[in-house]
């Protein structure tokens, strides 16, 4: 064990300020379910928009990057860089649409936006498909990553650290709601960023590297280094890059990273004080996320690959790690033992903190679908306040033993969640964005969606094996992912166009209530003025697409752009770097210029 008495009393009062903040939310979370989910909807801009980025802050998410860069080199990160574009759509296009729609979660978004049984079969089915099964997953994920962190740094037992880590975590999440993780996650990020960046400094220090500089001429990581991928081979760039930027942000459903948003993003959207806050949110959200916290775990993984430069030497030096937790994501907790006392305990609390964000977050948002599109809509209809916040206490606790038990006894790697997720979601992205501007689209579109999904990854990964459809371009799971994306947009285009669509009533009210405009609405809105029944109040409504899309574009010069400078000062390519600030800081004025235009 490398923690000393001094690293003990600062973890110690880490778990009292976050147990202490789950307490004082406590006594409003319980007034309304409305309170415990959203926060009375109440939140600001600046809150939400760190606690979106702490909960994706999460234990795994530093060994899935070590992973990345081990493996692949630091061009693999363009796997989730990509999702930057699906960022930016979702802060200038949906966030105020969410907020409109005034749902209580995303998934009640099915009964106003589609009719019928088949729209409450929609909704139930996914309050479990998604609230326990996906969510689950990804607990179980930053769960092992908790796991391989205990293992080697305070020498536990996998089923200790399940066990203590999921008692704190669900005390203060099961507490104070959804105010309670938000605040929690204000508090915790702090700690976690701090944390990050110290454990890079160290890295960097140690004997075998030398210094930062020292890190990037270094030839052990020579062909890892580049943020591009070669294109001089195109098995290379096509699918580290072209995939990821033409395809995989569209088309792919991730958690945190929704086409159109979704998820516990969408839960923070629908928790915000007005449409600002909620486009606020998102904004702080993606620059966080993209820009700012990638690099100081990326150095500690090039760091690790000159001290540990494979699996065996990293066994050598810690050889009670169980050989089914021996992955290159290991090689992060790893790098943390070398920190010194007291640090170290404050480092640990970081990873404990991005833990606890992530999870406490999931808990919330997992147990928000099974009260609010589960329980009361199909068990329990008349459910009093009192009852279903009982009733989302319990599901916290059913959630983190589900997660516990995956993490123990099923997942041995976080790129092997990473990839699962990936293909689950494959195809039906589209659908997210085009929902909201295209009347035509129903229930059954997603429902075939989610079926064909659901068959077509379940074949591919047990029947078919990577190198049956690998080719001389694409690997294995690339093609994978492109069959499935292409097998189920045929599929739901196809069946959409083939079936009635949803009743003229349910799209006019649709309509009225969050006016999305634009011409996939056209035919509804002429049809509901030839039945003097106008769903735009008379007034029509200002189509701003355009200039959304160019706020778009700009929102990702400016964030790509803060990216690759700190990565050029990293790099000790100063000039570089401050060119990329400025183009930065340019584009961020000319952002928030164009943003004024915008009509609320």
């Amino acid at each position: 064990m490398l923690l000393h008495t001094l690293d003990w009393i600062i973890i110690a009062i880490f778990f009292a300020i976050v147990l202490g903040i789950g307490w004082v939310a406590s006594r409003t979370a319980g007034q309304s379910s409305e309170e415990y989910f959203l926060g009375g909807r109440g939140m600001p801009w600046w809150l939400l928009g760190v606690s979106m980025v702490a909960c994706t802050f999460s234990a795994d998410t530093p060994n899935l990057v070590t992973g990345f860069v081990r493996e692949s080199g630091v061009s693999k990160n363009w796997a989730w860089w990509a999702f930057l574009i699906t960022g930016m759509v979702t802060v200038f296009i949906y966030a105020r649409l969410w907020r409109k729609s005034r749902v209580n979660t995303d998934l009640e978004f099915y009964e106003i936006r589609y009719g019928g049984k088949l729209a409450s079969f929609l909704r139930g089915f996914r309050a479990i498909y998604l609230g326990v099964f996906f969510n689950t997953l990804i607990m179980g994920s930053v769960t092992l990553a908790a796991i391989k962190i205990g293992a080697v740094m305070l020498g536990l037992e996998p089923w200790v650290v399940v066990v203590g880590a999921s008692i704190v975590v669900v005390i203060y999440a099961s507490l104070g709601g959804i105010k309670g993780v938000v605040w929690a996650d204000f508090f915790q990020y702090g700690i976690a960023m701090f944390g990050a960046v110290y454990a890079a400094y160290v890295a960097v220090s140690q004997p075998e590297v030398g210094s930062l500089s020292e890190l990037m001429s270094n030839p052990i990581i020579a062909d890892k280094i580049s943020v591009i991928p070669d294109f001089s081979s195109a098995s290379v760039w096509v699918p580290l890059l072209l995939i990821p930027l033409a395809v995989q942000w569209w088309a792919v459903w991730y958690p945190g990273a929704e086409p159109g948003g979704g998820g516990y993003i969408a839960q923070r959207m629908l928790s915000a004080k007005d449409e600002k806050n909620a486009i606020g949110a998102t904004l702080l959200f993606n620059f966080a996320h993209y820009a700012l916290r990638p690099w100081p775990w990326i150095i500690v993984a090039l760091a690790s690959m000159v001290i540990y430069p494979d699996l065996d030497s990293i066994h050598a030096e810690f050889p009670d790690i169980d050989p089914t937790y021996l992955k290159d994501d290991i090689a992060y907790p790893v790098m943390l033992a070398k920190l010194g006392t007291g640090w170290i305990g404050l480092v640990v609390a970081s990873i404990i903190a991005a833990y606890m964000s992530t999870i406490g977050t999931h808990l919330n948002w997992g147990s928000s679908y099974f009260v609010n599109d589960f329980y009361k809509r199909f068990l329990k209809p008349d459910a009093t306040d009192k009852q279903m916040v009982a009733m989302g206490r319990w599901t916290t606790v059913l959630l983190m033993i589900i997660a516990g038990f995956l993490s123990l006894y099923v997942l041995d790697n976080a790129t092997q969640a990473f990839n699962i997720l990936l293909l689950s979601g494959a195809g039906s992205g589209a659908i997210y964005l085009l929902r909201w501007f295209w009347w035509r689209i129903n229930a059954i579109t997603e429902i075939t969606a989610m079926i064909v999904a659901t068959v077509v990854a379940f074949v591919l990964v047990l029947g078919v094996d990577d190198a049956t459809v690998a080719t001389e371009v694409l690997d294995g799971f690339t093609m994978k992912l492109l069959i499935t994306v292409g097998v189920v947009t045929v599929s739901w285009v196809s069946v959409t166009l083939l079936t009635r669509p949803e009743n003229a009533q349910v799209l006019r009210n649709f309509y009225r209530l969050t006016r999305p405009g634009g011409p996939g609405w056209r035919r509804v809105v002429e049809e509901a003025r030839a039945d003097n029944d106008p769903c735009d109040h008379g007034e029509g409504v200002v189509w701003q697409m355009p200039l959304q899309v160019l706020l778009i574009f700009i929102g990702l010069v400016s964030v790509y752009s803060a990216l690759f400078s700190i990565g050029s000062f990293v790099y000790q390519d100063v000039w570089l770097g401050v060119c990329l600030a400025a183009v930065s800081l340019l584009s961020t004025v000319a952002l928030f210029k164009v943003f004024g235009k915008l009509k609320f």
